[in-house]
């Protein structure tokens, strides 16, 4: 009979995801991930597989979390469709003011490093890219409906550069870029998709 596991497998994913996300793949070694998880070689493979199986687990639990993060965020009565995309694009304008380094969206980096040559990560970040993108549509399509965004806008194509702006101006934040850009960066895309910046 099997001996049950000694350790809490969420809090191993979690370990595991901050030793990948601070170094990538290629360079967080299975010494690496045995450091941080604080397990052997054989229990790290004997729950999770090879080192790629784990990033697999690691990367899919990532966009879960990303992906549920932003629909909590565009999401509630509390407030209307048009203020929740503001809030939004002036939270990530916010983050490139903070005085301290800023590490680059898990996803986005997995995707740099490994898209052009590992099917699955691939077709996840294009998952999680779809699913984004469908937030950001069905929220533009509130704000029209309430007459917030002008009725004529198409709400598909508004949602891709919405998500376009964001992405890049997450990677503007990495690279340190000033609050300024991205504010800038912030209120033209809200401007485009037919809303004012405040």
């Amino acid at each position: 009979m099997a001996r049950p596991r000694k350790f809490d497998e969420q809090q191993v994913l979690r370990s595991a995801t901050e030793a990948f996300w601070t170094s990538g793949f290629a360079a967080t070694s299975l010494d690496d991930l045995m450091q941080a998880t604080g397990l052997g070689k054989g229990s790290l493979y004997g729950t999770f597989g090879d080192k790629q199986a784990l990033f697999q687990r690691v990367l899919d639990g990532y966009c879960a979390d990303a992906t549920a993060d932003l629909h909590a965020r565009l999401s509630g009565p509390e407030s209307s469709a048009a203020t929740r995309l503001r809030a939004l694009f002036h939270a990530v304008a916010a983050a490139g003011g903070i005085p301290i380094p800023q590490r680059a969206c898990l996803l986005a980096k997995s995707t740099a490093e490994l898209a052009a040559t590992n099917t699955e990560v691939a077709a996840k970040a294009r998952q999680t890219f779809t699913t984004i993108a469908e937030l950001l549509q069905a929220e533009v399509e509130h704000a029209q409906a309430t007459g917030d965004i002008p009725a004529d806008r198409d709400a598909r194509r508004t949602a891709h550069h919405l998500l376009a702006v964001l992405r890049g101006m997450e990677a503007l934040t990495e690279a340190g870029m000033d609050a300024s850009v991205l504010r800038d960066a912030a209120d033209i895309a809200l401007e485009a998709a037919g809303l004012t910046a405040t």
